[in-house]
């Protein structure tokens, strides 16, 4: 069966302009009330999409919905797994390592309106609210021209917009989970003075690209550190890609700016393998050069569910 993206939720598309990152946990105190939570989200969910679509056609709003591994064993005990979904675990580095911090339900939304956001999530806090503690909540926001926080055009090394689907949603290799996704966050915490302070000529060398006209620097002009080479996974001599959104956050007043990092897979084994690539270094100990002004405060891995399978969820059938 060929992949189906009508029947995907919203992982291939841009970042948004309005964004709200939300984590939660599970109580795990009544397994009975967290499945019926559960269940309601996701027969609720869809309805409150189309709702506020019809309220707001405007403001196109996105919405993807995860699951954490261990939460998926918890709420489904007897029924199958995505095949690659797991645990995200720490992946040390010489210069900071990229730490698991976990979640069971993970929620991207985003809008051109941040008061859409806004009730989206309120209105889910209502079905799931009682059963979650939310262990980190980030809202970001679309910089100039689309530009990541530290200056440079994001998503540059995305796929083509009519190839992402193929990259991002599982296909017959996990039929039971046919157009889902995985989905990896993390956050970072930017030394922006530092950052700042560096040459224009030495971010470029870090990036691996023009700062403003976005050209991709020559083989030669690039460091074997560069961050568009070592987040590559060019496994058995073949490029794979991941739909790659990063998105800004800052508190300008208390000097914190940092990025929201969300990566979209059919496969979590191709995001894996870049982010060692990153943290350990390619080859080991030739970590990200721009490990050196970033630093990771949280990483998790959740499955996002087809619209099938959510179906399934609410009634019962997983």
């Amino acid at each position: 069966m060929a992949i189906e993206p009508k029947d995907a939720q919203d992982v291939f598309k841009d970042a948004g302009e309005n964004i709200i990152f939300t984590t939660q946990e599970l109580h795990r105190k009544d397994y009975q009330s967290d499945r019926d939570a559960i269940s309601e989200l996701a027969e609720r969910l869809p309805a409150i999409i189309n709702s506020m679509n019809i309220r707001y056609p405007d403001a196109h709003l996105s919405v993807a919905f995860g699951i954490g591994s261990d939460a998926w064993d918890y709420l489904f005990p007897n029924a199958p797994k995505p095949k690659q979904l797991e645990p995200f675990t720490t992946i040390p580095s010489p210069k900071h390592d990229a730490v698991a911090t976990g979640g069971d339900l993970f929620y991207h939304i985003r809008a051109k309106e941040m008061a859409v956001c806004y009730e989206v999530m309120d209105q889910l806090m209502q079905f799931i609210g009682d059963n979650v503690t939310t262990i980190d909540e980030t809202h970001g926001f679309r910089y100039f021209e689309g530009r990541a926080i530290i200056g440079f055009i994001d998503g540059t090394e995305n796929p083509a917009i009519n190839e992402t689907a193929e990259y991002a949603l599982v296909g017959d290799e996990d039929p039971e989970f046919e157009n889902g996704s995985y989905a990896f966050s993390q956050k970072y915490i930017h030394a922006m003075d530092t950052w700042n302070k560096t040459a224009t000529e030495e971010q470029e060398k870090t990036i691996g690209r023009k700062k403003f006209s976005d050209l991709e620097l020559r083989d030669a002009e690039k460091p074997t550190n560069a961050h568009n080479v070592v987040s590559q996974d060019n496994e058995d001599g073949v490029e794979h890609k991941i739909v790659r959104m990063n998105v800004p956050y800052a508190n300008p007043g208390e000097k914190m700016t940092g990025t929201y990092f969300i990566g979209y897979s059919r496969e979590w084994a191709v995001t894996k393998r870049m982010l060692t690539n990153m943290f350990v270094g390619k080859p080991a100990g030739n970590y990200d050069h721009l490990l050196d002004f970033s630093e990771p405060t949280t990483g998790a891995l959740f499955f996002i569910p087809s619209k099938t399978v959510l179906t399934k969820i609410a009634e019962e059938e997983i």
